[in-house]
């Protein structure tokens, strides 16, 4: 029985589900999370063969030892992994000090994890994205504005999601903005003005994709984060064949294998100094899923099982699952604090068809998914978008 590793098996709230298929295949699942076993829901219970609780994942030497137990106890681990962005140079970490080769160790992390080292593999991939500086001086970034004008986005070179991400629009926000930052590394780029698309994929041991899908998001990401406002994206019905291009060149130039991947595209909505209108331009690579309660919602898209197939690739390095009928799943998160026009129980009535789940967006995702979530599926994108004008309406 191969053995893994599986950090913070209890959150996002859902993966617990990775861990029950990987036992179904075999695996003995073992848990390293810092919630309190009595405060596990029954069902991360029963999807790990143990659990080591730490008193907090952010020690390194806490979840160190948590491993070396693991390795006294059941002997090799085959498998470390979190599928969580958050965690991803610390799963590197410990797979180089306990050499485990089944996945991206410390030094693949900077091309993984830095955006401005992203460039160089995007451009191997043949994929245009954003002209950029490092964020040094003031005199430098101004010298960087003079080529590609105002708006330009600054945001960590090494961070998660649109975290401390803006868009400076003048001189003067520029000089706010360097009274202001934080004491990291930023990136500063072009302004790109498109809808952010993805391509996800399962991907086996040769870097072949073994599910693909993708999702669009109308709004910015970074707008929801900095404008507290509401929240949607959603599921294509079937990936776009440019994006899926874009995708696999994409895992050919990272050299990405036995991954979830999450990778991030702009589909140019006019003509700009990077190309033409509906063109297709990097944004970042997630070596990961799509976060919160994504994998469902590809489940819902495509009539699948994701975390099984995901689990067929770690024991088998295929699948026998496939898709079935295929859907536009779509997530709208609604902000607290907002009066809309149609309540939660009227919202639930009118798509009682369509809703696959509601409830709250646990309060470490809700910055990006806002405060109550519902996802739904539809055939036909006019359904869609119906849906997401009747429950962001507000009064």
């Amino acid at each position: 029985m191969k053995n893994f590793v599986f950090i913070s098996p209890n959150f996002p709230e859902n993966y617990w589900k990775f861990c029950k298929k990987l036992q179904e295949n075999g695996f003995n699942v073992l848990g390293i999370g810092d919630c309190p076993y009595e405060n596990l829901t029954d069902e991360v219970r029963n999807s790990v063969n143990e659990y080591y609780r730490v008193s907090c994942l952010e020690n390194y030497e806490e979840v160190y030892r948590a491993v070396a137990f693991f390795i006294f106890k059941y002997g090799k681990i085959e498998f470390l992994e979190s599928n969580n962005e958050y965690w991803l140079e610390r799963d590197a970490l410990l797979r180089t000090e306990f050499n485990i080769n089944t996945g991206f160790r410390l030094k693949d992390v900077k091309k993984i994890k830095y955006k401005s080292q992203m460039k160089k593999y995007y451009a191997k991939a043949g994929v245009p994205t954003a002209a950029y500086c490092l964020v040094k001086t003031l005199k430098g970034c101004e010298k960087f504005i003079a080529e590609v004008g105002y708006p330009v986005i600054v945001k960590p070179d090494n961070g998660v999601g649109a975290n401390d991400t803006r868009k400076i629009n003048s001189q003067a926000e520029l000089y706010d903005f360097f009274q202001n930052r934080q004491p990291v590394q930023y990136i500063m780029e072009e302004y790109v003005d498109g809808e952010v698309v993805t391509y996800d994929a399962i991907v086996d041991s040769q870097g072949n994709p073994l599910f693909e899908t993708g999702n669009v998001t109308p709004t910015s990401l970074m707008d929801v984060v900095n404008g507290n406002g509401n929240s949607l994206f959603y599921i294509v019905d079937k990936p776009f064949e440019d994006v899926c291009d874009a995708g696999r060149r994409t895992l050919t130039a990272f050299g990405v294998k036995r991954r979830f991947v999450h990778f991030e595209f702009f589909r140019l909505n006019s003509d700009q100094r990077i190309g033409k209108k509906g063109d297709i331009v990097a944004l970042e690579v997630n070596m990961r899923p799509s976060g919160g309660i994504s994998p469902d919602m590809m489940n819902y898209a495509n009539s699948t099982d994701v975390y099984k197939i995901w689990a067929d690739m770690i024991a088998y390095d295929s699948t026998l699952t496939l898709c079935g009928e295929r859907f536009y799943c779509a997530f709208a998160g609604r902000r607290d604090g907002k009066t809309f026009y149609y309540t939660d129980a009227e919202i639930c009535q009118m798509y009682a068809e369509n809703i696959k789940l509601t409830g709250r967006v646990p309060d470490a995702l809700s910055p990006a998914m806002a405060n109550v979530m519902y996802i739904a599926a539809f055939k036909t994108g006019k359904e869609l978008e119906k849906f997401y004008s009747d429950i962001l309406k507000t009064i």
